[in-house]
C-alpha cells in the first residue's frame, strides 16, 4: 500500500482546553511508539477523515509535523463522539519500517454468489470478519479478499489456508479457521422452531375442533331434550282434552 501524507502541528493545548481546538475544526492527537519520543499533535478534521478513508488502520502515513519532521505512523485508535460521530481524539503509532507489526485486517467477500443462494436454498455466512496479520508496515494489505464463487454445495467452506496473500505477510490464525461457508437458508435451530410452532398450531386447531364437537353434542342433546319435553307436553294436552270430552259426553 502506498504511503499517504497528513499534515499536523505540534500541540501545547492539553486537557479540557482541547475543546477549543475541536471548535476550530482540529482533532487532537498523540504520537507514540516503541523507544520513540511521545508527541502531542493536532490535525485538521477534514484532512484526517480523507486520510483515514484511504489508509484505514493498516496503511502507513507520513505524518508531517511542522516544516521538517516526518514520522511514519499508523492510525491505532480513534475516539468518536457518540452523538455526532465525529473524531474527538486519535492515537498515531509510529512504526519502524524495518520491523514487522501485527494489525487486524478486514476480510471482504467477492465473487459471484452460488446458484443455491439465488434460488433461496442457501446463504453465505461469514464467521470471521477480520484476521490478525503480521508484516512489514509497508507490506500490510488494506483488506484480504475472499472469493466465494468456489462455494457450490451446502457445507462448502473457505478457510484461512485458502486465502491468497502477498509475500512477507503472515496470517496469525489457525489454517483450518473457516472464513466463509455455504449453509442452509433454514438452519437446524430455525427448522426446530418452525416444527415447534407447527405443532403448537396443530394442537390449538385440534383443541378448537374438540371444543366445537363438544359444543355440537351439547346442542344436539339440548335439542333432544326439547323434543322430549314437547312430546310430553303434547301428550298431557291430549289427555286433558280427552278428559274434557268425556265429561261433556256424560
Amino acid at each position: 500500500m502506498d504511503k499517504i501524507s497528513l499534515k499536523a502541528t505540534e500541540r501545547t493545548v492539553l486537557g479540557k482546553k482541547v475543546k477549543a481546538l475541536r471548535r476550530e475544526g482540529l482533532v487532537p492527537g498523540h504520537v507514540f511508539g516503541n523507544k520513540v519520543e511521545n508527541e502531542q499533535v493536532s490535525v485538521k478534521e477534514t484532512d484526517f477523515l480523507k486520510v483515514f478513508q484511504q489508509a484505514g488502520e493498516t496503511g502507513v502515513i507520513d505524518l508531517k509535523i511542522g516544516a521538517e519532521k516526518i514520522r511514519p505512523v499508523m492510525i491505532k485508535n480513534i475516539q468518536v463522539d457518540a452523538v455526532k460521530g465525529t473524531p474527538l481524539h486519535v492515537d498515531f503509532l509510529q512504526v519502524d519500517l524495518t520491523k514487522t507489526v501485527t494489525v487486524p485486517v478486514p476480510l471482504e467477500l467477492i465473487g459471484e454468489e452460488p446458484e443455491l443462494v439465488h434460488t433461496g436454498e442457501a446463504v453465505v455466512i461469514q464467521p470471521v470478519n477480520e484476521v490478525e496479520v503480521e508484516a512489514l508496515p509497508a507490506d500490510l494489505p488494506e483488506k484480504i479478499e475472499v472469493d466465494i464463487s468456489s462455494l457450490q454445495q451446502i457445507d462448502d467452506a473457505i478457510t484461512v489456508a485458502d486465502l491468497k496473500i502477498g509475500e512477507g505477510i503472515t496470517i496469525l490464525a489457525e489454517q483450518e479457521t473457516v472464513v466463509a461457508k455455504l449453509d442452509n437458508a433454514i438452519t437446524e435451530e430455525m427448522q426446530k422452531l418452525m416444527e415447534e410452532q407447527a405443532a403448537e398450531t396443530a394442537e390449538a386447531a385440534a383443541a378448537e375442533a374438540e371444543a366445537e364437537a363438544e359444543e355440537g353434542e351439547k346442542a344436539e342433546g339440548e335439542q333432544e331434550n326439547e323434543a322430549e319435553e314437547s312430546k310430553k307436553e303434547a301428550s298431557s294436552e291430549e289427555a286433558e282434552e280427552t278428559n274434557q270430552s268425556e265429561k261433556l259426553t256424560e
